[in-house]
């Protein structure tokens, strides 16, 4: 019986190991950054989840206006049918001294696709990104709705990458 617990413990180790050397990673992990806009073309984009100072959860979504644009449009997304984000609402974006309001593009994009729901909101990036020279820490206040919302570093950094 002895041997036959460590000829099992053997061979699921070696399955273990086998499944970790040779699995693709590409085809295991569900999150791409590499999305399709409204005409199918595929485009890089910034995608994340992140709870405010209120413990409400948002999703962030950087996309380039068009595919050879530099230009950013930040799509911020509550939860549906937890509350309705009324437009036009500017975006304050804060880091240290700096302020930057950002504008609420959300009736532009909906009245060409028409299918955005009442918890999202766009927001047009050209103002930070012009400004945003290091990878710092950023502050996002939209008045009514979400309350404090910090955005780190690496997220910053990719952001930036995406506008180059």
């Amino acid at each position: 019986m002895e041997s036959f617990r460590k000829f099992s413990y053997l061979i699921i180790s070696f399955m273990l190991i086998f499944c970790c050397f040779f699995s693709n990673p590409k085809n295991i992990y569900a999150d791409s950054k590499a999305g399709e806009n409204v005409e199918g073309i595929e485009i890089k984009r910034s995608l994340e989840s992140m709870r405010d100072l209120d413990y409400q959860t948002w999703q962030l979504i950087v996309y380039p206006r068009t595919k050879t644009s530099k230009n950013l449009i930040l799509r911020i997304v509550g939860f549906p049918g937890s509350l309705r984000i009324d437009h036009p609402t500017n975006l304050v974006v804060s880091s240290g001294r700096k302020n930057w309001n950002l504008e609420d593009i959300t009736k532009n994009t909906k009245a060409k696709i028409g299918e955005i729901n009442d918890s999202t909101a766009e927001f047009d990036m050209r103002p930070l990104m012009a400004d945003l020279k290091k990878n710092r820490p950023l502050r996002l206040s939209l008045p009514g709705f979400i309350n404090d919302l910090t955005i780190p570093p690496y997220l910053v950094s990719e952001w930036r990458t995406l506008a180059e």
